[in-house]
């Protein structure tokens, strides 16, 4: 399949040319068009752990119950995919290795793709942010989307980042969650809140907006109800 992504940076959307027998596993709710030969259907999961105790999880993990799943019979099939926020999109091809992705940022993924959703320990607990992320494996292309613009750093050693803009990190990193100032209050106050710390060699993927503090924004704003 080819993957174009279109509109960048602050509105993408995603273009997926498929070919006849190929087929694609996305979010529910992401498509916006597609080709009248491409046949839809949806499944609980995709990957590892299947079955109903697969969907609750995902719906633990703050993702939807069902994936949609997109079987082209005829050559060059389009669909185009956007995600929930405004943002940008990136693919990554998986090469049998794992990335960690932050709930909310999976868009769609082939089918040689694994999903699983895993509880990434204590560590996590206290971020503000997803304390389930999903564990991608396999071969294959993932589309994953973010908050605004999404870029990459290349980690060498030790690198920090603000726990709300984390979309997704290569599983050669380790990582732990810590205060970004000399004391917690003083992080707080200051607005930065907790930081993620990584460890080792590999790619961390940052979006240039918070949904978290977006949401608190706007919230802050409406009437109450």
């Amino acid at each position: 399949m080819d993957i174009q992504i279109l509109q960048q940076p602050d509105s993408s959307i995603a273009k997926i040319t498929m070919n006849a027998q190929e087929e694609l596993i996305a979010e529910a709710g992401t498509m916006v068009a597609m080709s009248d030969f491409i046949n839809v259907s949806t499944t609980l999961r995709q990957g590892k752990g299947g079955g109903i105790l697969g969907g609750l999880k995902r719906i633990v993990g703050g993702e939807s119950l069902f994936l949609s799943v997109f079987r082209c019979y005829q050559p060059n099939g389009e669909i185009f995919l956007a995600p929930r926020f405004i943002g940008d999109i990136i693919v990554y091809e998986m090469t049998g290795n794992e990335i960690v992705v932050q709930s909310g940022s999976y868009l769609a993924c082939a089918s040689g793709v694994d999903i699983d959703l895993g509880f990434q320990g204590f560590k996590s607990l206290f971020s503000g942010e997803s304390v389930f992320w999903l564990s991608i494996t396999g071969f294959g292309a993932v589309i994953l989307s973010s908050f605004g613009g999404i870029y990459e750093i290349d980690v060498d050693g030790e690198y920090i980042v603000d726990t709300g803009h984390i979309v997704a990190f290569e599983k050669t990193l380790d990582f732990k969650i810590g205060k970004a100032g000399s004391s917690l209050l003083g992080s707080f106050l200051g607005g930065e809140g907790l930081v993620c710390r990584f460890f080792g060699k590999g790619k961390v993927f940052c979006q240039t907006h918070n949904p978290g503090s977006f949401g608190s924004l706007i919230g802050s704003q409406l009437p109450p109800r």
